[in-house]
């Protein structure tokens, strides 16, 4: 079992002001529009690694590499704008704490600004996870009964599903591109930020057969690597 916190859009001031988290973590994930220093407080009190994807809120990380000699962009020597040490799994399937985790960061396009997607162009955005998918079989665990392959534990995406726990207003609708997403990666949990529940409790929603999970402010569950038992919420909070 994995024991994972995940935080998005809102700082709970419990976790940002502790000298070492109430409870232990395997993993921490971010899905999105949070300080960058709020991730790195995070990773270091708990020890854990951190994977995360943008919102619609944070900067733009786009075309970013690592080499021996530092940070590139556009070819020329950068900083890293993002949180020291975290794995931005946007449009990546990544290994972390025995999880396979695949990222889509961003919104729907409601104005001006980085991680802001049309429909269609983060339905391009999310063919790279279905792409990555199939070029590599080892990522997929042959775990159901009737033989069926679940290529990833985890979906870690800043915007819901649309229909799926999405707003009525125009920049929390959600994408239509992951309903199909869900369908061939098969996660077991979907988590996602960006719909605020202004002091109510989200309802959580199934979407072939994962569990949609809206992690404003923070929630802790456990889950087994390529498991097929649903996960465990163990805690949750909104805001500070």
């Amino acid at each position: 079992m994995v024991r994972v916190l995940t935080v998005s859009d809102e700082v709970v001031e419990g976790l940002w002001n502790a000298r070492r988290l109430p409870f232990e973590v395997d993993l921490v994930l971010g899905a999105g529009d949070l300080p960058f220093a709020y991730l790195e407080h995070l990773t270091n009190v708990s020890n854990a690694p951190c994977v995360f994807v943008p919102g619609n809120h944070d900067a733009d990380l786009t075309g970013y590499s690592a080499g021996r000699v530092g940070w590139m962009r556009a070819g020329l020597p950068t900083s890293w704008p993002g949180p020291s040490g975290a794995i931005n799994a946007d449009r990546r399937i990544v290994a972390a704490a025995g999880l396979r985790i695949a990222g889509l960061g961003g919104s729907i396009r409601y104005r001006n600004g980085p991680n802001q997607w049309t429909e269609q162009q983060q339905r391009r955005r999310s063919g790279t996870l279905v792409r990555t998918d199939a070029w590599h079989p080892r990522l997929r665990r042959t775990t159901d009964a009737d033989g069926s392959s679940r290529g990833v534990d985890i979906l870690l995406t800043h915007s819901p599903p649309a229909g799926v726990g999405d707003g009525d207003d125009a920049p929390h609708r959600g994408f239509r591109c992951l309903h199909t997403l869900t369908e061939k990666l098969r996660p077991q949990l979907l988590v996602h930020g960006h719909v605020h529940p202004h002091g109510t409790r989200p309802v959580d929603h199934e979407l072939h057969g994962a569990l949609v999970l809206n992690t404003v402010g923070y929630a802790l569950f456990t889950l087994t690597p390529g498991g097929t038992e649903p996960p465990v919420i163990e805690r949750r909070r909104h805001g500070s």
